[in-house]
């Protein structure tokens, strides 16, 4: 009888949930994504291989579906944000956040995955490679080029209009009022 891919499910909760926190937001979105994996994966445990990788790698596989499904879900929402002060240096941590969250959206779609799986989901390359079905050295250059160009990105200059001006896009944002 195969190896039951949810036996410890404990440390699969936390990489699917930080992974798909990683992807779309740690709340209760990220939650609500994580216990759809996880219905899934009961619902489908039986498709589990085990020649074709680990069990968080299938996890994951399935956690990149949830989180297709909720954003085509979502399509065309108003996200509201939260309006509760932080603990810190809130404006610091904030531009910081805000640069590295522009700059992770100025990666190429691909780019942006591979950064989720390996720093997201704690992925090895290794791991990745089984995933998406690629060879691991061709993983890890592709990895070291994105880090490359997020490193870039965020050592570049930043006025007031570079940080509203979202990547992608030739106009500013509007100023939050």
């Amino acid at each position: 009888m195969p190896r039951d891919p949810l036996e410890n499910p404990k440390p699969l909760i936390r990489r699917v949930y930080a992974y798909v926190a990683y992807r779309i937001g740690d709340g209760p979105d990220a939650q609500d994504v994580t216990s759809e994996t996880f219905a899934r994966a009961l619902r489908y445990r039986s498709s589990f291989d085990p020649k074709k990788g680990d069990p968080v790698a299938w996890l994951l596989g399935i956690a990149r579906h949830c989180i297709a499904d909720a954003h085509s879900a979502r399509a065309g929402e108003v996200e509201l944000l939260d309006q509760v002060a932080a603990p810190g240096e809130l404006e610091s941590q904030s531009i910081e956040r805000l640069d590295l969250r522009w700059a992770v959206l100025a990666l190429d779609p691909h780019e942006r995955e591979l950064i989720a799986l390996r720093y997201g989901a704690d992925l090895k390359a290794r791991q990745i490679a089984e995933l998406l079905g690629q060879r691991t050295n061709t993983v890890e250059v592709q990895l070291h080029r994105a880090l490359d160009r997020l490193r870039s990105l965020l050592d570049e200059p930043k006025d007031e209009a570079t940080r509203r001006t979202t990547p992608g896009r030739s106009r500013p944002r509007p100023k939050p009022s």
